[in-house]
């Protein structure tokens, strides 16, 4: 039994870049952790998958997003 095929969103909607300074569309593609989504849950094609995680990491190190939101307790 296979899944249908997801289209990326990112493709379908024309961008050709994203950008790190853009945290609310960023945190699309966060956990409430603070990990990175993997492409078989967000459906994205390779590029922009690489494109979302070196964006992730440069808003992190930037303070635009957090490294991790839920803390231990």
């Amino acid at each position: 039994m296979r899944r249908a095929q997801k289209s990326c969103q990112l493709c379908e909607a024309g961008v050709r870049l994203i950008n790190y300074k853009d945290e609310k569309s960023l945190s699309r593609f966060v956990t409430d952790a603070g990990k990175i989504l993997p492409r078989r849950m967000t459906g994205m094609c390779a590029r922009h998958q690489r494109q979302v995680g070196t964006a992730v990491k440069r808003a992190r190190y930037l303070a635009l997003l957090p490294f991790a939101r839920t803390y231990g307790e």
